[in-house]
């Protein structure tokens, strides 16, 4: 009993340090904590704009009919059209459009509008577009149409045999950003996990910290188990404020059990800071850590699904992004909050977790140094 103490406590002295030491860098606590989060606003702003179809389109109304003004305020209110106050001629949409600062233009001729026959008002609009919109202008033409049909029906009304019928489920399906928010997630592990540690260390082996801790009692695994330890706590936080944010801004649609992926960010914490713990470790100075550090994790980000799904990715490369080792964290995570996934669902991801988890704390060991 009195071994397991001693072991035990230069690991827990060694933790409370750690934690204590980044909680006084100012450098760090913004890196850990805001930035991520700053991420998180810019990404989550993007995708959750995007639930809602918008256009923005520029008006020239060129009619002077009453029917033509009323539908000119209607479309001012109509929050799918963001219309370009700026634009009052022909000339200026065609210029807006070519520098890609709007999607199409509607234009409302002179004749648009006017009474036809005496009986009632009738015109044509006109979507007019560049070939880069042409989906854009697509859609909106639709819509369009969608509007003149009412607007049709209530002045000649008229029966007809087939018709569409839209009808909602009462559930809440995902979003874009329940999806996007997985990435987000597993680039500020990647990011606490390895660019901590690659700095650190060689800060500290400069400043003969590392050597005068070699000349005590301290062993290298109770070294390592105390920054391991230190490290998943402060990436807990990091995670905790996340969510924090993404369920109160932006209404994250979380499916799984907190505790199932509280345990699955522990793992991939400690897998990915075992990596950091390698190249910093084995580096003699922030020079050679930095290029090593960016070697590792650019590839990573690219391929583990972060910023876009590998299920575009070719056939044959999406078999060798399944064994990287942030994937398996990046899908457990996504797995946890969209699907519930509970432990055995998630027992391919946690295996591979753990393999590597095993292989890079060996290398870890290996390549260590304490100067």
């Amino acid at each position: 009993m009195n071994r397991i103490k001693k072991a035990l406590l230069p690991i827990i002295v060694f933790a409370k340090i750690d934690i204590k030491r980044l909680f006084r860098d100012k450098v760090a606590i913004f890196f850990v904590f805001f930035f991520p989060l700053i991420f998180l606003i810019i990404f989550g702003s993007i995708f959750n704009n995007t639930s809602d179809v918008s256009f923005k389109v520029g008006l020239v109304n060129q009619s002077q009919a009453d029917f033509a003004k009323d539908f000119e305020k209607q479309l001012r209110s109509n929050d799918v059209f963001d219309i370009d106050k700026e634009v009052v001629s022909v000339d200026d949409a065609r210029e807006k459009m070519n520098r890609g600062q709007l999607d199409a233009t509607i234009i409302l001729p002179d004749t648009f509008g006017q009474i036809k026959n005496n009986k009632y008002p009738a015109g044509q609009a006109q979507v007019l577009y560049d070939k880069s919109n042409e989906q854009a202008a697509q859609t909106l033409t639709s819509i369009m149409e969608s509007i003149f049909g009412e607007i049709n029906d209530k002045l000649v009304p008229h029966d007809v045999p087939f018709s569409v019928k839209a009808e909602t489920t009462d559930t809440k399906g995902l979003t874009k950003f329940d999806y996007t928010f997985s990435g987000i997630l597993g680039f500020t592990l990647l990011s606490l996990g390895i660019f901590g540690p690659t700095q650190v260390f060689p800060r500290l082996k400069q400043r003969g910290v590392l050597r005068r801790y070699h000349t005590t009692t301290l062993k290298v695994w109770q070294y390592f188990v105390a920054n391991v330890i230190s490290n998943a706590f402060i990436g807990l936080l990091a995670v905790g404020m996340m969510f924090a944010v993404a369920v109160t801004m932006f209404d994250l649609n979380m499916r799984g059990n907190y505790l199932v992926l509280a345990l699955v960010v522990i793992l991939g914490t400690v897998m990915l800071f075992g990596i950091g713990l390698a190249l910093g470790g084995w580096a003699k100075n922030e020079n050679q850590a930095a290029p090593l550090a960016q070697l590792v994790t650019l590839p990573m980000m690219f391929l583990s699904g972060v910023f876009f799904p590998t299920f575009l990715m070719p056939e044959l490369l999406q078999k060798v992004t399944q064994f990287i080792p942030l994937t398996s964290v990046v899908d457990a995570v996504r797995l946890t909050i969209t699907e519930n996934a509970n432990l055995i669902d998630l027992a391919p991801e946690i295996g591979i977790m753990l393999g590597w988890t095993v292989i890079i704390y060996l290398i870890a060991f290996k390549v260590f140094r304490w100067e």
